[in-house]
């Protein structure tokens, strides 16, 4: 049974500072909790009486089995599911990055914890192992980003740092950075390396002017036909989307 220190413990999580405080975070349902299992060290794990019996010899410090309504009082989905996790967050070195060789994204202060999982979900997908965030992008470890991201944290590192001076060190060692702009290059049309860094902007901003000095290579998505009134722009995780994919076809 769910003891009302537990449950206080879990709802505290939803914020940053508890998250960080106590170096923990939580992940809700079956796909989920799957693939972050193997990955994460889990503190405690709340399941329905079923699904412990059928997936026997879990990896965790407590598992607790719970009815249907307890779990729904630790859940931060409007329809709860069978299994919820608390698990402990990885420190990331900045130094296991190596964009001269990759493929790195750079997301400059994405806001919206959608976008972040999409985009985490969507670096899993092409085989892109790190991405570099801007000190005030959304929290990686939300519920709302794990949630989103489908268990790709279990494969994709997610590192913080002060941006601008990463990508200052990157340039003076020539490494390609790429960002996208409505006013760059087509996309279709540009060069692109197999390695390097892309960066995306803010939801509503875009890339921030200082960030922007950094990039050398601009690029631009087209929209068809050309002459065509169209919206303004991409939402940013779908613009990551088509970016990647063009890369990895170049390969």
């Amino acid at each position: 049974m769910l003891s009302k220190a537990k449950v206080k413990y879990i709802h505290s999580l939803e914020l940053k500072k508890f998250r960080n405080e106590y170096n923990a975070f939580v992940a809700e349902g079956e796909k989920n909790v799957s693939e972050l299992l193997p990955a994460f060290e889990c503190e405690l794990l709340v399941a329905t009486k079923e699904w412990i019996q059928e997936h026997p010899g879990i990896h965790a410090k407590e598992v607790l089995a719970a009815e249907t309504e307890e779990i729904r009082k630790i859940s931060f989905l409007k329809t709860p599911q069978k299994v919820v996790a608390i698990l402990s967050k990885k420190e990331y070195k900045l130094t296991s990055i190596n964009p001269e060789k990759n493929l790195v994204l750079a997301l400059d202060g994405i806001q919206d914890p959608g976008n972040l999982g999409t985009i985490i979900r969507l670096a899993d997908w092409f085989g892109i192992e790190h991405i570099i965030c801007s000190t005030d992008t959304a929290d990686a470890f939300s519920p709302k980003t794990v949630q989103a991201t489908m268990g790709a944290l279990a494969r994709v590192q997610v590192h913080y740092t002060e941006l601008e001076s990463f990508l200052s060190s990157q340039r003076q060692k020539g490494t390609p950075i790429y960002g996208t702009f409505l006013n760059g290059d087509n996309l279709y049309e540009k060069d692109l390396t197999p390695n390097g860094i892309i960066v995306m902007g803010n939801e509503g901003n875009g890339i921030r002017p200082q960030i922007n000095a950094i990039i050398k290579d601009r690029l631009f998505i087209p929209n068809y036909p050309k002459c065509r009134k169209t919206s303004e722009s991409l939402n940013v995780a779908v613009a990551t989307a088509v970016i990647c994919a063009e890369f990895r076809r170049r390969i």
